[in-house]
């Protein structure tokens, strides 16, 4: 699991996400990930730092 900042016009809010759903993540400008059952979520964070605290996360779960 994993912490992220939602892209909202109104005010920022963090949310927790299961990496283990994560089918694709883009950036067009805003970072989108679009998960396996199909949502999609626009986050403040960049594709490299969701991908740094994904790598993070399975590093911490497998050691």
């Amino acid at each position: 699991m994993i912490t992220l900042t939602k892209l909202n016009k109104t005010n920022d809010e963090k949310f927790i996400l299961n990496c283990e759903l994560i089918e694709t993540i883009e950036e067009r400008p805003d970072t989108t990930i679009r998960l396996v059952n199909g949502k999609h979520f626009v986050v403040a964070e960049s594709c490299g730092e969701v991908v740094s605290k994904v790598v993070a996360y399975k590093r911490s779960i497998y050691r």
